[in-house]
Formats: structure tokens, sequence, C-alpha cells
């Protein structure tokens, strides 16, 4: 396999510095491995945009909390190696954790406010991690676009917050969420669901799609109802363990309760022993038409 793999963050850092004086903008994806087409339309995108791409591939322990699932988040590598080489990646880094945290966790960047909410309420600590470990890839790779999906928003808010606090050269880089033709957002979890769950997990993709029509087809303009009709589907499904249901503030993720302008939809729920999660955002019908209006106009 030709695609270049390094462990060692010095090393990376010094290959990366090469790259950018010879005059080539530095694409780089965090991922945690277990690659799927998600991954690689990020990677697509920085391959596009970018004359040098890395990608790295590093399960991270600081964002999982005691009982939750990082013994058994799926590790693939061989694979992801492979997918890396297909789309054009030029560098891995595949560093152990000895190599990026080889003092512990003495020193950790606390995450911004916005961390506290949904995800974090119910997983303290989870977003701290997250922070941490992308702080240390920003450091390693330098001035860079970094590409984050919008499947886990709140974490792609979180990291936009932080890169900014902290003043870091990287420009952060929104993808869309990457579906599967039934509507299913792609998660490297959802390797663990078995047919009958998966067939269960379809039901987050169907709240989160009903929700936004009654947001931007019915005219509903009520957060509280909004919630309601997500949670009622996500209930309608055996199987499926409601974690929260809720209509936010685009970049805040703060509660609302009237809808009158942009929101994003974030649903959370257990199916089986796997913990999903999905989000779409919804425009509000008077102001739908306007967004398309603008859209066409843009192009």
């Amino acid at each position: 396999m030709s695609i270049e793999v390094l462990e060692s963050a010095a090393a990376v850092a010094e290959k990366i510095d090469r790259e950018r004086l010879s005059g080539k903008a530095i694409g780089l994806v965090p991922t945690m491995g277990a690659l799927h087409e998600g991954h690689a339309s990020l990677i697509a995108r920085a391959a596009d945009e970018c004359g040098f791409v890395v990608v790295s591939i590093f399960v991270n322990p600081t964002q999982f909390g005691p009982s939750e699932d990082f013994d058994v988040y799926p590790r693939t590598f061989e694979a992801d190696l492979e997918l890396c080489e297909s789309h054009g990646v030029d560098l891995v880094f595949a560093p152990t954790a000895g190599e990026l945290y080889p003092f512990g966790t003495r020193s950790v960047v606390k995450a911004p406010e916005i961390a506290d909410l949904l995800e974090g309420s119910g997983r303290p600590g989870h977003f701290d991690g997250v922070a941490t470990v992308v702080s240390k890839l920003f450091a390693i790779a330098g001035r860079c676009n970094a590409y984050f999906g919008a499947k886990d928003y709140q974490q792609l808010q979180v990291v936009k917050a932080m890169a900014k606090e902290l003043c870091f050269p990287v420009e952060i880089v929104e993808c869309e969420t990457v579906r599967e033709s039934d509507g299913l957002a792609l998660s490297s979890r959802n390797r663990r669901l078995d047919i009958g769950q998966r067939a269960a997990a379809l039901s987050l993709s169907a709240a989160l799609s009903t929700a936004k029509d009654a947001i931007e087809v019915l005219g509903e303009t009520s957060a509280a109802e909004v919630e309601r009709i997500m949670i009622d589907i996500l209930h309608s499904v055996e199987g499926v363990e409601v974690e929260y249901a809720v209509v936010a503030d685009l970049v805040s993720l703060q509660h609302i309760d009237s809808i009158s302008d942009e929101v994003r939809l974030l649903v959370a729920a257990k199916v089986g022993n796997v913990r999903l999660i999905d989000n779409v955002g919804a425009i509000p019908s008077l102001r739908h038409g306007e967004a398309l209006r603008e859209k066409v106009v843009a192009q």
C-alpha cells in the first residue's frame, strides 16, 4: 500500500510544514476510524480544495465515559487505509494514545459553554475530550482547512467556537450529512445494529423529516408541537429509547419556544445498546421561499 502512514506527531508536523512551504494548502480530516462514505465525502471535498490531505485515525479515549462504548467502538484500520488511498489521501496520522497523551490527561482543554447542552448534559466531560484531542491535531497540523460533518452538529459548533476562541489558524469547513438511500445517517456505530435494529433506527431520520415538513410545509411555529411530533414517532417504534428530541437555535443550540427563523432539529436515542444521534436544519415556511430564492440567485 503506497499511502504514507505515520504515528509520530513530530514527523507529521514536519511533513505538513514541508508541504505547506511548497505552496500546498493543507486539508485535515479528523476521524476515529471505522470509515464510511460519510468520511469519504469529507475526504473528497478536502482533496478538491487542498493540495495535501491528511486524515487522522485515532479512537480518542478521553471523549468516552466509563460506561460508554470505547472498548467495542469499531476498529477497521486496514479497510480505513484502503478507503483513504482510493480517495486520494496523502498522509494518514495514526498515533497511539501514548503519542497524543504522553503525560496522561493533566492538561485538558475546557470546551465552550455550548458543550454543556444536549450531548454534554448526559455525557459529562465528553466535549472536553473532543476539544482536547482536536486542539492537539490543530497544533500538529498548523494552518489548514479542517473538515467536519454536520451529522455531529453539536461537536461541529463546539469545534468552531473552540478554534475561534483559541485563535487556531484553522478554517472549519462544514460538510452535509451523508445518508443511506432510506434516510439513515451514516455512522460508524451503524455496523453494530442487527437487521431489526437497523430498521428501528430509521425512526430518527423519519422523526426529523416529519418535523422539518411541519415547519417548512405546514407552517408550524410552536417548538413544543414540533418536539411532540418527533417524540411520538420515536416512541412508536419498539426498541427505541429516546434521550432527547429538541428544536434549538442554529448556533447557540439553546432551546427555543417559537420558530421564527432557521432552527436545528436534533435527536438522540438508543436502539438496542447502540446510541445514535441525528439532526437537520429547518426554515419556517414564511422564510423558506425567501431562502430558496436567495439560493437560486447565488447560483
